[in-house]
């Protein structure tokens, strides 16, 4: 098979809607030189569509025109390798996206532990920031929240009272075994962050052992957030203010 007939058919095979890179094309390295003339053609035939460099994307055609993908699937290359996640969309994008602010930034951050990732991708400009321990599958939803608990009183336009009502319900739903991971992980985090998921799980009143965040807080520092009891009852005994 040739390799244009090779790259049309794994393309076909895309979901509109979806990035890809040449990776995800199953381009041997003797056949590079021609992959990149056939995508070529592709673009000029609006086929596809270009993210970045080396990323791609199949448009999705609606009643309204072109629907281009989202901001996590534009970022999809940058977030995972293969399948396995080893970043996540954090800071303001993150918490636009939870609902916490109305605020949408130009400047994505991406944490990870790894290859530190800086693009471009149109106006929107991808910055890093490392993340606590290394991103996976299974715990990045553990990151967001955390990373929510850190930057919580810089969060523009927050409303405290509504978002300490949203946290509380998204531990609270979050299975018994990944309750106990976020504990674990959180050590990881700075003291206040430790104090308010501390103040958070107390309120819930639920069975997890919160000793491992009260042994690793300073009984004598106080973890300023602008939080009213009325608001989070709990924080006294977290030296939460």
């Amino acid at each position: 098979m040739k390799v244009t007939q090779k790259i049309e058919k794994n393309i076909d095979c895309i979901l509109p809607g979806t990035t890809f890179t040449y990776q995800a094309l199953s381009i041997e390295a003797s056949e590079y030189t021609a992959a990149t003339k056939a995508i070529e053609r592709l673009l000029k035939k609006k086929l596809i569509n270009r993210v970045s460099t080396g990323v791609f994307y199949k448009p999705k055609q609606t009643v309204f025109g072109e629907l281009k993908p989202s901001e996590e699937e534009l970022l999809r290359p940058y977030l995972f390798d293969g399948t396995k996640r080893t970043a996540y969309i954090t800071g303001t994008a993150l918490y636009n996206k939870m609902g916490l602010t109305t605020q949408i930034p130009k400047n994505i951050k991406v944490a990870c532990q790894g290859t530190r990732i800086i693009t471009r991708i149109g106006s929107m400009q991808v910055t890093p920031i490392k993340s606590y321990v290394e991103v996976t599958n299974e715990n990045y939803t553990l990151l967001e929240i955390l990373d929510a608990l850190k930057d919580f009183k810089i969060i523009p336009d927050l409303d405290k009272k509504m978002a300490i009502r949203f946290l509380l319900s998204k531990i609270k739903n979050l299975p018994d075994q990944k309750k106990e991971r976020m504990i674990k992980i959180a050590l990881k985090y700075p003291p206040r962050v430790r104090a308010f998921l501390g103040a958070l799980i107390s309120e819930l009143k639920i069975n997890e052992n919160t000793l491992l965040l009260k042994q690793s807080i300073n009984p004598l520092s106080e973890y300023s957030y602008g939080i009213k009891e009325e608001e989070l009852s709990t924080i006294t005994n977290w030296n939460i203010c």
